[in-house]
């Protein structure tokens, strides 16, 4: 149930480009002081969910709040409340990094002493205090995230929306980027809002919400995804995997997907289940393996489509 105090509310959203619709009646809550993740494949929805939320489009139809507050009616003491990282750089490569954030806080109207503090706290909590009179242009695509991040920080605000921050960047950036995050939310209770097409990066959220086609398809925890799709996934590789897959659904009983040129099989107790399937074809198997379900699992799960 929703309460006044999740840091986003999303109820009955819907939202079209003309004849094409992006969102199809999306409902669901963020509470204050997690991180949460909106993961999908291009064009699943997530950045037009993320342009409203940040008060950049319209609801229609639907209600989006922001602690208690419609984004339809309210967008001035919402954008007090947000800051917001866009996948685009938002960054004058030609100003300093300081002169970057102390733009951006006049339009917050921060100014002298307090303007100064905040611009020094942003500044060392990502790690880049040393860094403050070079010219933006001059840094690297890891480090002008790490800016962008002390940017929209920069007011102090309570809930962070970010669309893909990590578009771009090496793992080694993209891990820095994550473990600011994480320190937001731990040692400050910054609520976290973020879109990824990453499955590795919402697994590290506390709740995730997968969107396909403008439609909400699962809601939870991780952990609790991915125990949905329960047991074991085996992967076949065959010389004829329609032959064995027919021959493996009508000897066994079991659900048999085609995926990617292989046979994906989900099982409890994998390993022994293995073991019949070696023992009963062995001339049509070529290479078996299996694993613990994943996010990309869940995502298959529910849409019964293959992540791209």
């Amino acid at each position: 149930m929703p309460s006044e105090q999740d840091a986003l509310t999303v109820t009955g959203l819907s939202y079209s480009y003309g004849t094409r619709k992006a969102l199809r009646d999306v409902t669901f809550s963020v509470k204050a002081g997690t991180l949460f993740a909106l993961l999908g494949p291009n064009g699943g929805g997530k950045t037009t969910l993320f342009r409203i939320a940040s008060t950049l489009s319209s609801t229609d139809p639907g209600h989006v709040k922001i602690l208690g507050h419609d984004v339809a009616i309210e967008e001035a003491p919402i954008r007090k409340l947000i800051g917001v990282v866009f996948q685009s750089p938002s960054l004058d490569g030609q100003l300093t990094v300081r002169e970057n954030l102390r733009c951006h806080g006049l339009l917050y109207g921060l100014y002298g002493g307090q303007l100064e503090s905040r611009i020094r706290a942003s500044l060392a909590f990502v790690g880049l205090a040393e860094r403050s009179s070079d010219l933006v242009r001059t840094l690297s695509g890891g480090l002008q995230r790490r800016i962008e991040l002390a940017k929209a920080w920069l007011p102090d605000p309570r809930i962070l929306i970010l669309d893909e921050p990590s578009t771009g960047l090496d793992p080694g950036a993209r891990r820095e980027i994550w473990n600011h995050l994480d320190r937001l939310r731990k040692e400050h209770g910054t609520s976290i809002i973020l879109t990824t097409h990453l499955m590795d990066e919402a697994a590290r959220s506390d709740q995730v919400a997968i969107l396909h086609h403008g439609q909400l398809v699962a809601l939870g925890s991780p952990q609790a995804l991915v125990n949905e799709v329960g047991g074991d996934v085996i992967l076949i590789s065959s010389r004829d995997v329609n032959r064995l897959a027919t021959a493996i659904r009508e000897r066994l009983h079991q659900r048999v997907d085609i995926l990617g040129g292989q046979l994906r099989i989900e099982r409890p107790r994998g390993h022994e289940f293995i073991a019949e399937l070696v023992k009963m074809f062995p001339d049509e198997i070529e290479a078996i393996t299996f694993g613990k379900p994943s996010l990309e699992d869940v995502f298959l799960h529910h849409t019964g489509q293959p992540w791209n």
